[in-house]
């Protein structure tokens, strides 16, 4: 291992932010870096040697192969990460537009919604199981769903997810509204007692090793799109009609009273999945 590699690994080590799938990503994220810088001939590299040079010329490969907004703004904000935590954020600016990326385009009709199906039942491990059906039933992260604990969750009415679990590390709760919800929950206390979905001998890392694997034995992808799947369905028992996403009519269609009504469904649903900005919203639900 280089000592790029090595000194950026001990700088993760020793700031775990976010949680434990942010600092996963952070650490790949790093790494590619360091490899990548590495292979355009910057040697002898610490993590404490970061310069602008280095930004710049790892930014335009990036641009070169064609990267997505979003991957291109995650990736800068683990390059501002490592600046910060060696005291040298000043190298990039705040602002990525003034590194000529571009705003993220949230305005999409594009249906990213996914159904469990059949294939659910390709799945065998039950806590895997578990948290599939939740994530189907409550909206829920892969990682929240995976850490879930049914007995602090539950509170009758809604459930509560932990900051720790969560995203952002932000408390929030969702309504349990359907028969099916009750059901769901009631099927995980049984499943994990006074626990959570993992296992009692594993650690969170080595259950989601197993959740993926699970899922891509059983053909199961993108099993985000089981929260794009409940976005839709709250937002049709919110307002009365489909999302635009899944064939509803767009917010140009509506008239007043509809538009209040669209805007109220988007922030209840945008409450519910812990986000800040109303505008992620158009991911799920389209515009």
């Amino acid at each position: 291992m280089d000592d790029l590699t090595y000194t950026l690994r001990q700088l993760c080590l020793r700031n775990r932010d976010g949680s434990h799938a942010t600092q996963a990503d952070r650490q790949r994220s790093l790494s590619l870096a360091a490899r990548q810088l590495r292979e355009a001939g910057f040697r002898q590299m610490r993590a404490t040697s970061l310069k602008g040079k280095h930004v710049e010329a790892l930014l335009q490969r990036w641009q070169a192969e064609g990267l997505s907004v979003g991957t291109l703004k995650n990736r800068m904000a683990h390059l501002r990460w490592w600046a910060e935590k060696v005291g040298k954020a000043g190298i990039l600016p705040a602002d990525n537009t003034k590194l000529g990326i571009p705003e993220r385009r949230y305005m999409t009709n594009e249906n990213k919604a996914r159904e469990l199906g059949d294939r659910l039942d390709r799945i065998t491990d039950p806590h895997v199981r578990m948290s599939l059906l939740l994530q189907a039933a409550f909206g829920l992260r892969r990682e929240e769903s995976i850490k879930f604990q049914p007995r602090y969750a539950d509170r009758g009415d809604h459930i509560a997810i932990k900051g720790s679990w969560a995203k952002g590390g932000r408390d929030r709760t969702v309504p349990i509204t359907t028969p099916e919800q009750r059901a769901a929950l009631d099927d995980a206390h049984r499943l994990a007692g006074s626990g959570s979905l993992i296992p009692a001998h594993k650690t969170y890392i080595q259950q989601r090793h197993v959740y993926d694997g699970q899922c891509k034995a059983a053909g199961l992808s993108n099993m985000h799109g089981l929260r794009h799947r409940y976005a839709q369905m709250r937002y049709e028992v919110l307002t009365g009609w489909k999302a635009p996403a899944a064939g509803g009519p767009g917010k140009v269609k509506l008239n007043a009273n509809q538009w209040i009504s669209d805007q109220q469904a988007r922030q209840q649903i945008s409450r519910e999945f812990g986000h800040e900005r109303l505008q992620v919203m158009s991911v799920y639900l389209g515009a």
